[in-house]
């Protein structure tokens, strides 16, 4: 059997973190795209990659380029490409900046890998994922994109500190946008099968809810751009149930067709991801309070989206 084919868009920070994580769990080989004028960086990254394979002994190819033509036949994008933000940026900032870039991207990924699973990374996340779906015309369940993990794992991470616990006994769910209305569902989170408010009093769990709101935009402040550890490991889990048709159930911005209510948009819900591509659309159950801040993130997710004018 053929090794599968991972097309990476954007060599940047995040590229090569994808690259080096694809690698390493050998889920295929890879292929790392830029623009022209970063085509050496790109084949540099690559070469260091696979002289890196030789030291930690993983088998994969690794392939830097510019032309669109060698993501041909991919089983998975992975679309990073944009302008990251900047300290003082809002996700928003950047629709009129990387827009037209990913115009460019949908159209590479339509003419050359038509049948790939496509995993948007982008920012501002909804508006760029519905972009590239609606300008490449690929089917709805073959695009997703990254952010609900992503928000999850830091609502997970702040409340394990807080609580004093290993991050892997904290279980939560982050639904809505990627922004600054994202719905950490409180209720349903548990620490050990334990809910996580008989750990934390009311007061922290608003303050971990506020600072999971603005994650990306703490690590903007720090490092002078955006995150790439969390953001390619979230990414590449979402990639690897795919291939290995492993049917987790991944929060990440997917095509509503109805559930929650919600119809035409691709939003942030738990669903299960396959060889199907997006195969299902889980449903939480909802109180009044949480449906109620669901739908203000999906208003904010919607005005976005219509800031795109496709």
């Amino acid at each position: 059997m053929a090794r599968k084919k991972i097309a990476l868009i954007g060599a940047g920070n995040i590229g090569g973190e994808l690259a080096a994580l694809a690698a390493r769990k050998e889920l295929g080989d890879v292929v790392l795209f830029d623009i022209p004028a970063k085509s050496d960086f790109a084949k540099g990254k690559a070469l260091d990659l696979a002289q890196n394979g030789a030291v930690l002994g993983y088998d994969a190819k690794l392939t830097g380029t510019s032309e669109w033509s060698d993501i041909a036949g991919a089983d998975v994008v992975i679309v990073t490409a944009g302008v990251p933000r900047k300290p003082g940026m809002t996700r928003e900032d950047l629709i009129n900046i990387n827009l037209p870039i990913i115009e460019s991207v949908a159209k590479g990924i339509r003419d050359n890998a038509p049948n790939a699973f496509v995993i948007v990374v982008s920012n501002p996340l909804d508006a760029m994922v519905y972009a590239l779906q609606k300008i490449s015309g690929l089917p709805t369940h073959m695009v997703a994109g990254m952010a609900g993990i992503l928000d999850t794992a830091r609502f997970r991470m702040f409340v394990g500190e807080a609580a004093g616990v290993s991050i892997k006994d904290v279980h939560a769910l982050v639904l809505g946008g990627h922004g600054d209305d994202m719905v950490p569902l409180v209720r349903q989170s548990t620490i050990g099968c334990v809910p996580m408010t008989s750990f934390l009093p009311q007061d922290k769990i608003e303050s971990i809810i506020a600072r999971t709101r603005n994650g990306g935009g703490e690590v903007v402040k720090l490092m002078g751009t955006s995150a790439y550890y969390a953001p390619a490991s979230a990414a590449i889990q979402m990639a690897e149930s795919y291939l290995k048709d492993l049917k987790q159930v991944l929060p990440c911005a997917v095509w509503m067709q109805g559930e929650y209510g919600i119809q035409d948009i691709f939003f942030g819900v738990p669903a299960r991801i396959g060889a199907g591509g997006v195969e299902k659309v889980i449903e939480v159950e909802l109180n009044a309070d949480e449906k109620a801040m669901l739908d203000k993130s999906l208003a904010s997710v919607r005005r976005t989206v219509a800031d795109t004018k496709l």
